[in-house]
């Protein structure tokens, strides 16, 4: 024997209001006339879909309808037989409309999100491509996407957790030097000698030309930044050496 069904979802919403129509839902129409032996539950759950899809019926109920459908043992194959089938007789909108249900109910399941992916879906600029060519650099993985090569360069710099970069100074004989805009989680900037200043969305930094800095993201967060070249007369960029697990666990205390 099957195992019973039990449904209390008249009682629940509207046994305060309609109490008759709450006994005649939980008792009589589950109760006892989906608990009926002559045919099984899969069947009465394909019976079911079909009436309301005749009926026009495309709500929340035909929405628990298909996902009972489906815990009842419809196939994704079956349940699109199905469908195609009393559309020929219920009407083509009908059909889409129900379909439209149907794939969230029987869609294929999504893969899990990755760290990367979450982050991304939190930032308005793109993460871009792993940051091969400047990755001697850095400690960790970073990534680079250009924003704007005209005018004044600017690419969006992205940093796993724990990443930074190496210390380094932006020289020029005039102008120069570089603006971080930090449009997501968190990471720090520190200058040669001073103490570390957390970032988070919003925050602005301004580095002169001639200053040794690094910057990255927090042991525990992804962290993207806007970084603006300021022009500048014989503008270069010195990479120096990496910063130091001590110096990086400092500057986060």
């Amino acid at each position: 024997m099957s195992e019973k069904i039990v449904q209390t979802a008249g009682r629940d919403q509207l046994g305060g209001f309609a109490p008759a129509f709450a006994h005649l839902n939980d008792d009589v129409l589950f109760g006892e006339v989906w608990n009926e032996e002559a045919i099984d539950v899969k069947t009465k759950c394909i019976v079911t879909v079909v009436a309301l899809m005749a009926s026009g019926i495309t709500d929340s109920s035909l929405m628990y309808h298909l996902q009972n459908a489906r815990a009842h043992g419809v196939t994704k194959e079956e349940a699109a037989a199905i469908i195609t089938h009393a559309t020929m007789y219920v009407g083509w909108p009908k059909g889409w409309a129900v379909f439209r249900l149907a794939m969230d109910v029987w869609g294929e399941d999504k893969p899990a999100l990755t760290e990367k992916d979450r982050f991304q879906n939190e930032i308005i600029f793109p993460i871009g491509a792993p940051n091969d060519a400047f990755a001697q650099y850095f400690v960790g993985q970073s990534y680079l996407a250009p924003v704007s090569s005209e005018q004044v360069p600017i690419y969006n710099v992205t940093f796993e957790p724990g990443c930074r970069n190496n210390w380094h100074i932006h020289h020029a004989s005039e102008g120069g030097g570089q603006t971080l805009v930090c449009v997501g989680g968190r990471g720090y900037y520190q200058e040669w000698g001073k103490d570390a200043v957390e970032m988070l969305p919003g925050t602005v930094v301004n580095i002169p030309a001639g200053v040794k800095h690094w910057h990255g993201a927090a042991a525990d967060s992804w962290f993207a930044h806007l970084a603006v070249e300021v022009p500048g007369a014989d503008a270069s960029n010195e990479w120096l050496e990496p910063v130091s697990d001590d110096e990086y666990l400092k500057a986060q205390a």
